[in-house]
């Protein structure tokens, strides 16, 4: 399915030739013509590029001839698709590279002729990358899902594949004591203690704190429009984030900006941010770990699930839970432990007077 209007950023001109042409301007970017044809697989792709600040995807003549019925054929429709059209800018560019490397090694091959063991084999191939197996076999059952739904086979060959069993909980959720660590290393005023405070206070994902600006700030909130989820949020601002920010230099709409002043893309951020954690001896830290420390730190202040997800903005129970299982723990063994000790005394106590009774009967 082919898209009807332009996308945010673009826009069409003829040229003297009477050739449309489609130029992507953003600010902050440098414009760029989109090659490809409008609405096509390829311009997505260019399109995407352009959204993450990167070189667009050189176009080879010839190179776009794809053998019907194969797995690269598949994954151009899934691409043109809107299952695959409506995710967000930062799903979809994960999506992309994901399947991009698996159409490398197996573009050619026809999508009938994908068996439950091909799958699994190529899963267990990736046994020293468990994270990257299991998000490419998401992507692979989704694949075989939208097959079905192309009438290019009758049945998903990945349904019931397992990937490797998760040793962790993905990214390090910062503790208390690395969060100190950060703030010595960077002081008040620093661009690198206002974007850790924002990831901090307001529990966000990076796409969300880099668009994060004065003009969404009202009444002592700020208002967040999640990049990934759509969802709308008015989160109070916390006083230490109030004092930080007042005492960051103000050179742009956006509270964070690159060295020239310019707004950050996702993965630019990203980036600087890893740097600004390695400076401060964390390397085990990221922007996204600040993200999973925010909600462990309302859970250890008694947050119940709904009032934590009314900040980080998480749709379900597990999502939070898999961010919040440490504090809940913590707080249970405490629990669990004074009930423990209230039990003990008790039980001295019975204990004392059974003696005394027995005395005083001698």
């Amino acid at each position: 399915m082919k898209r009807t209007a332009l996308p945010k950023y673009v826009t069409r001109f003829v040229d003297r030739h009477g050739k449309p042409r489609y130029r992507f301007r953003k600010k902050g970017q440098t414009a760029r013509y989109i090659q490809a044809e409008f609405g096509s697989a390829e311009f997505e792709a260019e399109y995407d590029a352009c959204l993450r600040g990167e070189s667009a995807p050189k176009i080879e003549v010839g190179k776009g001839r794809i053998k019907p019925g194969t797995i690269a054929d598949l994954i151009r429709r899934y691409y043109a698709a809107p299952e695959f059209m409506g995710l967000a800018d930062s799903t979809k560019s994960t999506y992309r590279n994901q399947l991009d490397r698996f159409r490398e090694q197996h573009g050619t091959k026809p999508v009938r002729l994908i068996e439950r063991r091909h799958i699994k084999a190529i899963i267990g191939g990736m046994a020293d990358r468990p994270g990257a197996a299991n998000s490419l076999l998401a992507r692979i059952k989704l694949l075989m899902k939208f097959a079905i739904e192309e009438g290019m086979r009758r049945d998903n060959p990945a349904l019931g594949v397992r990937g490797f069993k998760a040793k962790g909980d993905g990214f390090h959720s910062w503790t208390d004591d690395e969060i100190s660590r950060f703030e010595a290393a960077h002081a008040t005023g620093s661009r690198a203690r206002l974007a850790m405070a924002l990831l901090l206070y307001t529990g966000q994902r990076r796409s969300d704190v880099i668009r994060m600006g004065h003009q969404h700030v009202s009444k002592g909130r700020i208002q967040v429009r999640q990049q990934k989820t759509g969802a709308g949020l008015w989160i109070p601002i916390h006083p230490d984030l109030v004092a930080i920010i007042a005492a960051t230099p103000r050179t742009n709409l956006t509270f964070v900006t690159t060295a020239q002043g310019k707004p950050f893309s996702a993965a630019g951020f990203g980036n600087w941010f890893r740097e600004c954690c390695d400076d401060a001896g964390l390397p085990q830290c990221s922007a996204h770990g600040l993200r999973k420390a925010a909600a462990r730190r309302l859970a250890e202040a008694g947050c119940s699930n709904q009032q934590i997800k009314s900040i980080t903005g998480h749709q379900t129970e597990a999502e939070v839970a898999r961010y919040t299982r440490a504090a809940e723990q913590e707080v249970l063994a405490k629990q669990a432990m004074r009930a423990l000790s209230r039990g003990r005394k008790k039980g001295t106590t019975v204990s004392n007077q059974t003696k005394k009774v027995r005395q005083n009967d001698r």
